[in-house]
């Protein structure tokens, strides 16, 4: 049976931390696709009892941003891999600060020796639940992949952002992904 929990207490703030991995999950309005995303490294944050915040590295996709933009829905879910089974899942809502938004920098610094990523999201909690997580097998944690961070590390600073703005401009349902600060309303 699952536990509610009131907020980040200290126990559901160990468990957090002890995991080298999340998944975060958002869906449009309405009809579209679902998107849940595997995250890793160290770029979580935990804020206050009821504020957490992640590090968007980037990638292939917009969708969280997009979908954040359009309903604010968010949910993030914690898996142990090792050690005692527990899912922990936190539901808010979010907000994106991308990297050419007022106060990305100051958001950025909360996640120390990061030299770019594509946003920081933070989200309100309202919901904090773990379950059982007795279907969920035991991995042994070898390391972080390098990929993500060495994909973009010989690229200039334009050149990354170019390459942000024409390859995140829509999510896959269509939906405005990161605009230009000369095209935002």
């Amino acid at each position: 049976m699952g536990k509610l929990y009131d907020s980040i207490d200290e126990r559901v703030t160990g468990f957090i931390e002890a995991q080298k991995m999340f998944f975060v999950a958002t869906a449009p309005s309405g009809h579209g696709h679902v998107n849940v995303s595997p995250k890793g490294h160290d770029t979580f944050r935990i804020l206050g009892p009821h504020e957490v915040a992640f590090l968007d590295l980037g990638g292939s996709g917009i969708e969280t941003v997009a979908h954040l933009r359009q309903n604010g829905r968010i949910t993030f879910m914690f898996c142990a891999l090792d050690g005692p089974a527990n899912i922990l899942r936190l539901y808010g809502k979010g907000h994106a600060v991308c990297f050419d938004d007022p106060g990305f920098d100051e958001k950025l610094a909360l996640f120390g020796d990061f030299p770019r990523a594509r946003a920081v999201i933070t989200a309100r909690i309202s919901r904090i639940q773990d379950s059982c997580g007795w279907g969920v097998p035991l991995y042994e944690f070898k390391g972080e992949r390098d990929q993500l961070l060495r994909y973009n590390e010989h690229r200039s600073d334009e050149e990354w952002r170019e390459r942000r703005y024409t390859g995140n401009a829509l999510s896959i349902d269509g939906l405005p992904g990161l605009v230009r600060p000369d095209e935002a309303e």
